[in-house]
This record gives structure tokens, sequence and C-alpha cells, in this order.
């Protein structure tokens, strides 16, 4: 009778680590239809690719960009301690879905909010809701001084490099460094979906990780080859989705875009994605990074160039986003835990 129940508790607890990952990777393909912008809108607006031949691109760069790295997805997976066993799935899944609300709210008023962001807010949330360990320390460190460094980052290297662009090509033709700054907006808008992909896809693959780990299945020393590839697949099929509403707030709301400004954001926000990855190892937004980068590249015009009233909204939703997705998350715990 014992073993019985032992062995239908252990079937209860894998049924409910399935329905985990794969609400972990639906919030990966939200992630990849809600930032789909990031990586295109300005190669879109400025007509330097196609929206389809932009999507199809950045769904591609994501997937590779998935592949690259998995220093991210380990932060993420020690941002909290969670019990073991079936309440550690039920908190884990908690956390999970309060994010793919606040994705969905922020996707449905056309506000690039991070994924990233609601993602941590909810884990950290769930957490709080369960009396998990959090690791404060890490959540300051490696999520709210970035969170903070990362635009400011962006919109000064923008400005600086766009600085660069008007005095290098001032004698220049205007139409044709247009041309050639759409030919080079292809390459720059690769390189940003690229970064993207490092960045975004790990953060999903840090989730499932804590919940492998919650249930015996990994150490989480390391991130097992198949949630790799199941987490860049689910990334790249959200971002050729795609995430119009969003695509035409930073593609002609924020500021006007054209070619040599699009080139300054997109190479800009690649780098600061790229050296965060690689030798910070922190979970930073990319919907941040690239807004603020479009931002500075815009205020070289002048500062009046930049809707700042838009701006206002963006930058509302980045505060609201941590502790509004950790907020749906505890109410998301307290429901399950509450009739389970």
């Amino acid at each position: 009778m014992i073993a019985g129940a032992l062995g239908l508790r252990s079937d209860a607890q894998m049924a409910v680590l399935v329905l985990v990952i794969v609400v972990s990777l639906v919030f990966d393909y939200t992630n990849g239809f809600h930032d789909a912008a990031n990586a295109i809108a300005t190669a879109v607006s400025t007509r330097a690719l196609t929206p389809r031949v932009a999507l199809g691109m950045a769904a591609l760069m994501n997937m590779l960009g998935a592949l690259l790295g998995v220093e991210v997805a380990k932060t993420i997976s020690e941002v909290i301690t969670p019990p073991t066993g079936l309440h550690g799935l039920t908190v884990i899944a908690a956390g999970v879905l309060g994010a793919i609300t606040w994705n969905l709210i922020t996707w449905y008023f056309g506000l690039p909010s991070s994924s990233s962001h609601a993602l941590i807010g909810g884990v950290v949330g769930a957490g709080l809701a369960s009396s998990s360990y959090v690791n404060w320390h890490s959540v300051v460190d490696k999520v709210v001084v970035p969170m903070v460094v990362s635009p400011v980052v962006g919109f000064a290297l923008a400005y600086l490099v766009m600085v660069a662009i008007l005095w290098l090509f001032r004698r220049a033709q205007p139409s044709r460094v247009v041309r050639r700054f759409r030919i080079a907006q292809t390459l720059s808008a690769a390189s940003l979906a690229l970064g993207h992909g490092l960045q975004d896809a790990q953060k999903t693959m840090g989730v499932i990780v804590l919940a492998l780990v919650t249930t015996g299945h990994a150490s989480g020393n390391s991130v097992p080859l198949w949630v790799i590839v199941s987490c860049a697949g689910a990334l790249s099929l959200g971002t050729y989705a795609g995430g119009w509403r969003i695509m035409r707030t930073l593609g002609r709301k924020v500021i006007e875009v054209d070619p040599p400004k699009g080139f300054a954001a997109e190479a800009t926000a690649s780098i600061v994605l790229y050296v965060t990855a690689y030798f910070w190892h922190a979970p930073i937004s990319t919907t941040h990074t690239i807004t603020s980068a479009i931002m500075g590249a815009g205020a070289t015009k002048r500062l009046s160039a930049v809707r700042w009233g838009m701006a206002g909204n963006i930058v509302m939703a980045w505060v609201l986003t941590l502790p509004a997705a950790a907020i749906v998350a505890a109410v998301v715990y307290w429901l399950v835990h509450f009739w389970a």
C-alpha cells in the first residue's frame, strides 16, 4: 500500500514536471513574439528588410544564439531555492505563469517591456509567496544593477556611435549613405537577433533546469542538450510568429528611424548583450537595451526628436514589470496552493 502511494506520488510529480516544462516553453514562445520587434523593428521601418524576411532571419539567428552559451541560464536557476518535489514545481509554475500574463498584457498594449524581468519577477514573487529562499545578492547584482546600467550604456554608446557616423560621413552624398547603411543594417539586425537568442533563450533554460533540480533529475551544474535545443526552438518559433504591435512602437513611435540611426542602435545593443552574457553572466533585457539605444541615436538630431511621452510610457512599463509579474505569480501560487 505504501509502495503504491509512493508510486502514485512519483507519477504525479513527473506529470507536473512535464507540465512545468511545457509552460516554460510556452513562455519562451511568447518571449519570441513579444521580443521579435527588438531585433528587426528598425530594419523593417527603414525598409532595409521586408517584415517576413526580417522575421525569418531573426528566428534563425535566435536559434543560433541560443546554442552559444549557458552562463545566463545558471544565473537564473540560482535566483531562488524552492522546496523539493511537487511543492517546488508549483512555485516554479506560478512564477512562469506570472511572467506569461505580464507578457500578454504588455504585448496587447504594444509596450516593449522586458520578458526577462517578467520571468525573474515572476519567479521571485512565487518564491516569496511560498517562503522559499531568494538569493537577493544575485537578484541585485545580476538583475537590478544591469537593469539600470544597460539602458544608460545603450543610450550613451548609441549617441556616441551616431555622432561618429555623422562626422565620418559629413561630406558624403546623403542618398548614398542611406543606401549603404541600409545594407549594413542587415548585418547589425542579424547580430542583434543573435544576441537576443543568446540572452533570452537561456532564461527559460534556467527555469527548466531549476525544475529538474527540484525533482532530483539534474544537479544544476550543467544544462542538458535537450533543454538547450527545446528552448532555442520555442524562441525561434515565437519570433517567426511576429510581434507587430511592439514593432510599430519601436520602429515608428519613439523616433523617426533612418538606416544610419538603425545601424548605430542595433550595433550598440548587440555589443551590450554579448558583453553582459559572456563577462557578467547577467540576464539583461534586450528590450531595454535596444529601446534606449534607439533613443540615444535619435537624440543626436535633437532631443525633441525623441517622443518623450511614448518613451515615458515605455519606462513606466519597465518599472512595473518586476513587481507586477511578482504579484501575479504570487496570486497564482496562492490559488494553486489553496486548491491543491
